[in-house]
């Protein structure tokens, strides 16, 4: 997916010759045992001295698109692993620090009502009674808006008698890059500046910058100390009996550089209401749609047209990949985010062939910064603006016909059709890098991403015994992607009266052959397609997710399709907490490897879709079964990925400890596996709107679903 970097492992591209995997091979370790961080090659461990990309699971997030606050469980941001406030790709802040009455507070609550609001619950037993039951309570009621981060606090005494005590804030400027951070680094790259400034009447301002941003705090009847990048501020405050006290501070950001913008809520999301036999579906629809509305944003250049930002913290920004699979399992809800999406992508489609930035003719490109991203210690530096992805432009293409069933309207989907027609074209002309028939990748420059698919970590393609495959690699699911554009953009040209239809169509069944005869291999479990072809078109062995990809795309037969359908609930990739990447009889699996054995949310869901589509319901029900209950047990907000390990061994899903939440694709993923029970299928064009539920999936009451423009309500 979603990585720009991956996570742990480099991704540079390797210019060795191909490798032969062999099954006599020696080594220090079993094949199957994955080496610890640190060992060397002589099967001893050393210490690991240089910097960790900090962890994420036990961190507290409040966040609207594109600014975002991480903290400890209590609340504190105390500039450790990912802490502090963000705006853009910056980490303004590194330390929001709350005492009262010259204590830290002792934490015993956190609650979030929604994704920008969360509110940390404390007691202040250094200034209450004696007695057991506490009566100074601390509520800091922390909300994030777009470009903004503000703090109530609230000192709440149910004493018999007035209090008199102090209430400090300590603040810090930071201003490091996002990539310095996710590096296990920090520092800014201009001086930091704090200077006093002008506040409203009654409070105090202070403003901090470097380079062109700023950020100016205010606070509202405090004093405001300055020391170096350190900011405290402090109020004198009374605190009657049986009342409270409220102080209040915020800071707002001016970022020129920044690429991306806010956007609005979308009122037809809020209006979406679930009640599903299974409690847990309701429950997950509810937190995945108000995450959604949190990740909403615009580009700076285009500002009318939302899309979804990947994740946070990290891909807090336009993927490609990401955004288009993202809107694609939102159609239910309308078809808006997917026509915006759309558009935005559309206006940085490629134009010209640079080798740099991996720009082709027609090409959709992968992600946008506000400058290079430069990974320390990895060898990887992308432009601003880079196009290194195999399959967005396929994806694109898929979107707008699904978009264009779902009711996207005619002047809509025709003002895109010379996008379509150029998305096409690069399918034919620049996908298929080496004429061999299939769309392939291979980064060129030595320091752009080495895997292109949605498992981008530079060990995701990788033969059954360990061995990385060499590139230019053709992807299984990337391949069902363009069978099932070429057939979506035929479909497209024909309505619109636009020549090549029948062309496209032809491709496609060539495509379609071609694939039978290249990618199908067997094991003693049976037949399977491969994950890939490696740069000698040799079919590398490995059993992973990537085949669920294939289902429902068209370029699998009906005997295919049950060979893939029973592969995906077998215990060797069904983990009951979803799909696992890679099987467990695979020498890389690994339970907590980014795209080598964890279970991501999204993964599964296209799974889920195309076993639905091909009528495999019990299938479908199954791995849906599995993500809800990885859903429960991650209080309903679903992470970028979790671990592989089997439901039957754990009684709740391990965190990925670095994983992003919310992450768009795995918040959608409710969306999908709803779809899916309710056996949802559309076709405006032809005025047609079909429920098909699924009987083992318990009652289901759905409001706010869209068609065509217009709500429908479903009672199955």
């Amino acid at each position: 997916m979603t990585s720009d970097t991956g996570t742990h492992h480099p991704l540079v591209s390797r210019d060795s010759a191909p490798s032969t995997p062999t099954d006599d091979r020696t080594t220090e370790h079993p094949a199957d045992a994955p080496r610890a961080l640190g060992d060397d090659h002589e099967g001893t461990i050393t210490t690991m001295t240089q910097p960790l990309q900090p962890l994420l699971h036990d961190s507290v997030v409040v966040l609207t698109a594109p600014s975002q606050a991480w903290s400890a469980a209590d609340g504190r941001i105390d500039g450790h692993g990912i802490h502090g406030f963000y705006h853009s790709d910056l980490r303004v802040l590194d330390h929001v620090l709350l005492s009262v009455g010259g204590a830290v507070p002792e934490h015993i609550a956190t609650a979030s009502p929604d994704a920008a609001t969360t509110v940390f619950t404390a007691l202040a037993r250094g200034i209450d009674d004696a007695t057991a039951d506490p009566r100074v309570r601390i509520d800091q009621r922390r909300t994030v808006a777009a470009g903004s981060l503000g703090e109530r606090i609230v000192v709440r005494n149910a004493l018999g008698e007035g209090l008199r005590t102090t209430v400090e804030v300590e603040l810090r400027a930071d201003f490091s890059p996002m990539q310095k951070i996710k590096a296990g680094l920090s520092g800014s790259e201009y001086p930091v500046t704090v200077d006093r400034g002008e506040g409203n009447a009654g409070g105090n301002a202070v403003v901090l910058g470097s380079g062109p941003v700023t950020a100016r705090v205010s606070a509202r009847g405090a004093t405001a100390t300055v020391d170096g990048r350190n900011v405290t501020l402090h109020w004198d405050v009374d605190v009657p009996a049986h009342g409270e006290a409220v102080v209040e501070w915020s800071t707002g950001v001016d970022d020129p550089t920044a690429v991306v913008a806010d956007a609005a809520p979308s009122p037809e999301w809020s209006a979406f209401r679930a009640t599903t036999g299974d409690s847990r579906l309701a429950s997950w629809l509810d937190r995945a749609v108000a995450d959604l509305q949190a990740l909403r944003m615009s580009t700076v250049e285009h500002p009318n047209d939302v899309f979804l930002a990947a994740g946070a913290p990290w891909f807090f920004t336009l993927f490609g990949r990401d955004s288009l699979w993202a809107a694609r399992m939102l159609l239910p809800l309308g078809h808006e985010i997917a026509a915006s999406t759309l558009r935005v992508l559309a206006e940085y489609q490629g134009t010209e062939s640079v080798a740099e930035t991996a720009e082709q003719p027609g090409k959709i490109m992968h992600e946008l910064r506000p400058g290079a991203l430069v990974i320390p210690g990895e060898g990887v530096v992308l432009p601003p603006l880079y196009y290194g992805t195999v399959d967005a432009t396929a994806l694109w293409i898929c979107l707008l016909h699904d978009a264009w069933r779902w009711g996207m309207p005619r002047d809509e989907v025709e003002a895109l059709l010379p996008h379509l027609e150029a998305a096409l074209a690069w399918m034919r002309d620049y996908g298929d890098s080496d004429g061999d028939g299939f769309l392939e990748y291979i980064d060129t420059t030595g320091h752009g991403l080495a895997n292109q698919g949605w498992k981008d970590s530079g060990d995701s393609i990788q033969w059954r015994d360990g061995t990385l495959a060499d590139g230019p690699i053709a992807l299984c699911e990337v391949q069902g992607y363009a069978y099932e554009a070429a057939i979506g953009g035929a479909a497209l040209l024909d309505a619109f009266d636009r020549p090549g239809g029948d062309a496209w169509r032809g491709w496609a069944a060539d495509l379609k052959q071609r694939f039978a005869d290249a990618f199908w291999i067997a094991d003693p479990a049976g037949a399977y397609p491969a994950v890939a072809l490696d740069a000698a078109k040799r079919k590398v062995d490995t059993v992973t997710s990537n085949i669920g990809h294939l289902l429902g795309t068209g370029i699998l037969d009906a005997e295919q399709s049950a060979l893939v359908a029973r592969r995906l609930v077998s215990p060797e990739l069904s983990s009951g907490y979803g799909l696992r990447t890679m099987s467990t009889d695979s020498a890389g699996y690994w339970p907590l490897s980014y795209h080598g054995g964890s279970v991501w949310a999204h993964d599964t869901a296209i799974a889920i879709t195309g076993l639905a589509r091909d009528g495999f319901r019990a299938e479908a029900a199954q791995l849906s079964d599995g993500l809800l209950a990885a859903a429960a047990g991650f209080g309903y907000r679903m992470p970028e990925l979790h671990s592989g390990d089997s439901a039957s061994e754990t009684s709740a899903p391990i965190p990925y400890p670095a994983a992003c939440r919310p992450q768009a694709w795995s918040a959608a993923a409710a969306v999908a596996v709803l779809s899916a029970r309710l056996g949802l299928r559309a076709d405006a064009p032809e005025g047609r709107f079909e429920v098909d539920p699924d009987e083992t999936a318990g009652d289901i009451e759905v409001e706010g679903l869209r068609f065509a423009g217009r709500p429908r309500s479903v009672t199955a």
